[in-house]
């Protein structure tokens, strides 16, 4: 007995450093890929197709991912089921079908709107909509995904974002070399990111035992209703996120989008790198909140924290003494005539780093209140700083540019980290059940 005792849990563990190997490698692949193409669509096809890819891929096509994911992540890692009152997968990919469609047709009626009032010519419209199908694609994988990490496989999460980051991002870059165009690569782009679901996705999950595919009449509409506000509230943080870059967009030109997603990339990677952290406790911080373990939950929401506020210190005290070495190195690689285009930005690249920290710890709280099933509270502080976003972001960017738009993000982030520890605060300081630890 003790003998299988022990295959046990050292078969746990296996399965438990597989899921945090597989996690920061997928994360990582998508955050590098990001900053490499970035750039490369500078270095090959312009500043203004840089600005027009960044809008793109980073701001428009990344609201468009919203709309599709549904922020629905949390909510299906955490949901236990259809025998438990929760979900089947069956519902939730029927959810995700509906979601994603929308959200390419909302996609091409943007395109379509945007061209028509002069605000983008036609191949800006069209590589925009394209970018953002691909993002849209990255949605209705998540749906997967989500499944894979809540049967207890989150390495098979971080295989598939591995394999079709590389695909779609590698298709990508040839035919952006072969052309020295946008639109042709973003074609192949969409091409392959449809064959990486297929390879990495629909295949795969097939290997599952426990996935439930049964669709009870109606799922759709009322997981649609139980997690409506948990949607709105992604789709408002990621324009509050984004709204220095709609801000630039609108006021300034293609190459200002170009540069100002440059030096934003830190924020992403600081972000991606919580999540290293965040995403293999996740599971465990539920079970502690739902056995009513508060001190456990609290323990692990502060060891969470110390590590994420360490990474943020290090970057931002980095950023304030290599800074403008670093940003001479990417006027390097980005080719001749871009000397002193990034430089010059320092000030706004260290408010970003820093701002990317607050943000790391805004996911962190964000996640907390989903667990403590806290929807409406996270809704009401995204409707705040969304509205106050709608005004400030374009008043900063019209007042100091790029400066102006780092630091419009920084106050929002700032904002959003206060209101959702104000929301978790009466859970975190209540006792709950005594003699359940929670380890």
């Amino acid at each position: 007995m003790n003998r299988i005792a022990g295959l046990l849990v050292y078969e746990g563990e296996q399965i438990e450093k597989k899921n945090m190997i597989w996690n920061m490698a997928g994360s990582f692949c998508y955050a590098f890929a990001s900053m490499v193409l970035s750039f490369l669509v500078i270095r090959i096809a312009g500043e203004d197709a840089g600005g027009v890819f960044a809008v793109g891929f980073s701001a428009f096509g990344q609201q468009m991912f919203t709309l599709a994911y549904f922020g629905l992540r949390p909510f299906q890692i955490t949901d236990g089921g259809a025998g438990l009152g929760g979900y089947s997968f069956g519902e939730y990919r029927v959810h995700r079908k509906l979601t994603s469609i929308l959200a390419v047709a909302v996609a091409a009626a943007y395109g379509v709107w945007m061209r028509e009032k002069g605000a983008y010519g036609g191949e800006k419209a069209f590589a925009i909509f394209l970018l953002a199908v691909y993002k849209i694609i990255d949605g209705y994988a998540d749906v997967y995904e989500s499944e894979f990490q809540r049967q207890g496989s989150l390495y098979l999460t971080g295989k598939s974002n591995t394999f079709r980051t590389i695909l779609s991002a590698g298709s990508f870059v040839m035919v952006l070399a072969a052309t020295k165009q946008l639109v042709p690569a973003c074609v192949a782009a969409v091409i392959a990111q449809l064959t990486g679901v297929a390879l990495f996705n629909f295949s795969v999950i097939s290997t599952l035992h426990k996935v439930d595919y049964q669709y009870r009449k109606g799922g759709a509409g009322r997981l649609t209703a139980q997690s409506g506000f948990l949607f709105l509230s992604v789709f408002l943080d990621f324009y509050v996120f984004s709204a220095a870059k709609y801000a630039i967009d609108s006021q300034m030109s293609d190459a200002a989008s170009g540069y100002f997603n440059l030096i934003f990339m830190p924020t992403s990677v600081i972000y991606l790198v919580a999540n290293f952290v965040i995403r293999p406790f996740l599971t465990r911080l539920t079970m502690c909140w739902n056995r009513g373990s508060r001190k456990g939950f609290r323990d692990i929401l502060k060891r969470i924290s110390l590590i994420i506020l360490g990474l943020s210190a290090l970057a931002t005290g980095g950023c304030i003494l290599l800074g403008r070495l670093v940003l001479g190195v990417m006027e390097r690689l980005l080719g001749a005539g871009y000397e002193g285009s990034l430089v010059q930005h320092h000030a706004s690249f260290t408010v970003i780093v820093f701002a990317g920290g607050v943000y790391a710890l805004t996911n962190l709280m964000y996640y907390s209140l989903v667990i403590m099933r806290r929807q409406r509270w996270i809704f009401g502080v995204y409707l705040a700083t969304a509205l106050l976003a709608l005004v400030l972001a374009p008043l900063l960017v019209s007042r100091a540019g790029l400066f102006g738009g780092a630091m419009a993000y920084c106050l929002f982030m700032v904002m959003q980290l206060t209101g959702f520890s104000l929301g978790a605060l009466p859970g975190l300081l209540s006792e709950g059940r005594k003699g359940d630890e929670c380890k």
